[in-house]
């Protein structure tokens, strides 16, 4: 029999906190070991229990989530699954290690609540055998030229792309778990001159703004929430939008566009990478590099396949940078790989490449 993940609640409401201990209680494959109505309270309690995950409401009176995690995860780096409200902080939170986050549920809608707790239920599950990567929260980019690096961020290339890549190029970045702090470790070694980037990040409707938002404060590229048919550009940064939506590229005379349309989710996800990916060797082939990192499953391994057979060149992210080494590990084995390279050596590799082009 499978071991139980065993997990420690931390919540100041204690009608949803109850519902989270009943919820959890019940399902067979974990066993939930204690409880806090306070960060004060898990501070004392977390130590002598060691869960295995960690579930934890961002907004609490007194200590704050936040707070909390940069106390606790350096001497005990255990797995965080974040329930918030929609709320920038989650962001902060991220930065600050935990591994992921689910949105609090709508209570008066039932289905919206037992989604809720099978989702919870799943990313409990990848968290248990997540990686936490503790690293001080980024900063944003101090004002200078066009491809000069972020204030603090070494290895950041001094270059002008413009004069090195045709308008034609198109990069691709897919990422779920682990992906928001992963993408921005890229996106903010990056020149503002890029060529148009595009991404999937398995994330839900709204929050994919608020990052969008995030990036474009701390990246010297432009980064925002893509919307049906927004063009891709020079120095911009399109998120595909969480929700109903799966985000394609697609191409005419003037260039490459992006289609946000209503469809069915692709591995269990929507947005998809398989689905960006796919699209992207479709219309860009040899003039695109794709970027798969930090998963859970399968998500966007076959699209990045697809990439590299149509031309493209492509990177993977590497199994120790990795919270968890799943979608580049699958596109790795099956060949859609060109080459593997840490969360903080992938724009070195980037850059190394577009100067090939």
């Amino acid at each position: 029999m499978n071991k139980k993940i065993r997990v420690f609640v931390v919540d100041d409401s204690i009608f949803f906190r109850q519902m989270l201990l009943n919820d959890l209680n019940s399902r067979s494959n974990i066993e939930v070991v204690g409880y806090a109505g306070s960060a004060f309270e898990a501070r004392s309690k977390i130590p002598a229990i060691r869960p295995d995950v960690i579930s934890m409401d961002v907004e609490m009176p007194g200590l704050s989530g936040i707070d909390f995690l940069k106390e606790l995860l350096p001497k005990y780096p255990i797995p965080v699954i974040l329930v918030s409200s929609l709320n920038l902080s989650v962001f902060d939170a991220l930065a600050a290690g935990a591994v992921d986050f689910v949105q609090k549920p709508n209570m008066s809608k039932d289905y919206n609540v037992k989604s809720f707790f099978n989702v919870l239920n799943s990313k409990i599950y990848i968290a248990s055998r997540a990686k936490v990567n503790v690293k001080a929260a980024p900063q944003k980019h101090s004002p200078g030229a066009p491809g000069t690096a972020p204030a603090g961020m070494p290895g950041v290339l001094h270059s002008n792309l413009s004069q090195m890549v045709q308008n034609n190029m198109l990069i691709a970045i897919g990422a779920s778990t682990g992906g928001t702090e992963a993408t921005l470790e890229v996106l903010q070694r990056l020149p503002a001159d890029m060529p148009g980037i595009v991404v999937t990040q398995h994330m839900p409707e709204g929050f994919t703004k608020m990052y969008a938002e995030r990036l474009d404060r701390i990246c010297k590229l432009e980064v925002k929430e893509a919307q049906n048919g927004d063009r891709v550009r020079r120095g911009l940064v399109l998120i595909a939008p969480g929700g109903p939506l799966q985000m394609r590229v697609e191409k005419d005379l003037k260039g490459y566009y992006v289609s946000c349309q209503p469809g069915e989710k692709v591995n269990g996800h929507r947005p998809s990478v398989d689905v960006l990916f796919s699209s992207v060797a479709k219309k860009a082939g040899k003039n695109a590099v794709g970027i798969i990192m930090t998963g859970m499953g399968r998500d966007g391994a076959s699209g990045l396949l697809e990439m590299r057979n149509a031309g493209a060149f492509t990177i993977g992210q590497d199994k120790e940078s990795c919270v968890v080494y799943g979608m580049p590990m699958v596109a790795y084995e099956i060949g859609g790989v060109c080459i593997q390279a840490s969360c903080t050596n992938i724009h070195n590799v980037l850059l190394g490449q577009l100067r090939k082009m």
